[in-house]
C-alpha cells in the first residue's frame, strides 16, 4: 500500500499531505495514524523543524473514518472491548500526538473535512480554508460519537454553543460559516491556499526556534492549570529563553539599531 501521509520539508517548514484523495484522505482502515504518529515522532526529535503545514490531497482535505471498513463494528462478532481497544490503540494515538507536536501547526483546509476529519483540524494550532472548504462534526450522522476527541476540540474552538449545535445536527458548514464562528482564522480563494499557509508558515519560522517551542506549551498549558501555576512555569521558560543565542541578538542588535545578524 503507497504511504499515506507525504512528509516534505523546505528549510524549516515541514508539511505534511494526506495522500488518498480517491477515498478523500480517510484517517482509518490504512496507515494513516502510525504514519502521522511516526511524522509527529519525527518532527519533535528534529530541532531545525520550527513550523508544520497539514493538507489534504486532492479535493477533500479528510473524510473522518472510512465508513466501509466500519461496517464490520455493527455486521461482524466484535465484542464491544475489543471496539473499545481498537480505537484506544488506533485513532486515538493522533489527537496527542498531532495535538501535543512542539511546533506550530497550520491546517491548511482544501476541501471537505468531516466528522475525524473536522477534528483533525481542530488538533491544529491554526486553520485556514479554502473558500471550497466544509466542515461537520458529522458523527450523528451515521449514529456514532466523535471517538477521537472531537467533544474535548470543538467546544475548545468554537464555544460550547456551536459545538453543541454542530455535533447534535452534523451538519456541515461552508468556510464563510467557519471564520465567523472562529474555526477558522482566514479564508483564501483555493488556488491560493498553500500559498497563504506558506507565508503564514515563513512568517512563523523567522522566529527562533526554541522560543516558538516553549511559547507553544505555555499556549497548551494555559488551557489547563491555573494563572498561578502558569506564572510559574512562565518563569521558569523565560529565564531559558534569556539563555538563548537568539534573544542576546535580537537586544544587541536592538540597542545597537540595526537588524539583527548584522
Amino acid at each position: 500500500m503507497p504511504e499515506f501521509l507525504l512528509y516534505e520539508q523546505d528549510g524549516d517548514i515541514v508539511t505534511l499531505t494526506m495522500n488518498q484523495p480517491e477515498m478523500r484522505n480517510p484517517l482509518t482502515g490504512n496507515t494513516a495514524v502510525p504514519e502521522f504518529v511516526e511524522a509527529c515522532e519525527r518532527i519533535n526529535s528534529d530541532r531545525t523543524v520550527k513550523a508544520v503545514i497539514l493538507t489534504g490531497a486532492g479535493t477533500a482535505f479528510c473524510s473522518g473514518g472510512n465508513l466501509k471498513d466500519m461496517l464490520r463494528y455493527s455486521r461482524d462478532e466484535i465484542p464491544a472491548m475489543q471496539i473499545r481497544d481498537e480505537y484506544r490503540h488506533g485513532i486515538q494515538r493522533l489527537p496527542p500526538a498531532l495535538y501535543n507536536l512542539e511546533v506550530p501547526t497550520i491546517a491548511a483546509v482544501n476541501g471537505a473535512a468531516m466528522g475525524a476529519g473536522c477534528d483533525l483540524a481542530c488538533m491544529c494550532d491554526i486553520r485556514i480554508a479554502a473558500d471550497t472548504a466544509k466542515f461537520a462534526e458529522s458523527f450523528v450522522k451515521v449514529g456514532i460519537i466523535p471517538g477521537d476527541g472531537g467533544a474535548w476540540f470543538l467546544p475548545r474552538i468554537v464555544g460550547m454553543s456551536k459545538a453543541a449545535e454542530m455535533s447534535f445536527t452534523g451538519e456541515a458548514i461552508n468556510a464563510n460559516e467557519a471564520l465567523a464562528c472562529g474555526l477558522v482564522s482566514r479564508v483564501v480563494s483555493s488556488g491560493e491556499l498553500m500559498n497563504a499557509a506558506k507565508d503564514l508558515a515563513r512568517r512563523i519560522a523567522c522566529h527562533p526556534g526554541a522560543t516558538l517551542r516553549l511559547t507553544k506549551r505555555l499556549l497548551r498549558e494555559g488551557q489547563r492549570v491555573g494563572l498561578d501555576t502558569l506564572l510559574e512555569l512562565s518563569a521558569a521558560f523565560q529565564s531559558m529563553a534569556h539563555k538563548t543565542p537568539e534573544h542576546d541578538e535580537a537586544i544587541s542588535a536592538f540597542v545597537a539599531k540595526r537588524m539583527p545578524g548584522r
